[in-house]
């Protein structure tokens, strides 16, 4: 049985409100958007500058909650600077054979002003015997 690789959690243009260089690694990030879209504490994330196209992995750690705060710490604070938009993703391994049978949800949030939850939805596959269907309210 086959494990795949598939989209868990995603912070969507996320602003960075500060950078840490001298620190340990890791991203700060506000625990009320951590808790909106399923994120743990250490859990490995990668992270998409849109603002200039750095790519980065690390893990994340909580921070205030409804402080708006994402700040990049270590090594990924050289790869993005206050005010740039970041996408954080986390991801999930599972059977092929079980999306099939289970389906998958993926939680997703878009940040608005401060950091604030502008938008809160879920990207599913839906099992349908041995096919699927996608919902994605984007579409």
């Amino acid at each position: 049985m086959a494990q795949i690789k598939l989209l868990s959690a995603k912070l969507h243009r996320a602003i960075v409100t500060e950078t840490h260089k001298d620190y340990i690694g890791s991203i700060s990030v506000d625990q009320s958007l951590m808790d909106a879209v399923g994120m743990l504490p250490l859990e490995e994330v990668e992270i998409v500058n849109v603002s200039n196209g750095n790519r980065w992995t690390t893990y994340v750690l909580p921070t205030e909650k409804e402080s708006g705060k994402i700040c990049p710490n270590g090594g990924g604070a050289y790869l993005c600077q206050k005010g740039e938009v970041l996408i954080i993703f986390s991801y999930v391994y599972k059977n092929r054979d079980d999306v099939f049978l289970e389906g998958h949800e993926a939680k997703v949030l878009v940040a608005g002003l401060n950091n604030q939850a502008e938008k809160v939805f879920s990207q599913k596959i839906i099992p349908d015997g041995n096919s699927y269907s996608f919902l994605n309210p984007l579409q």
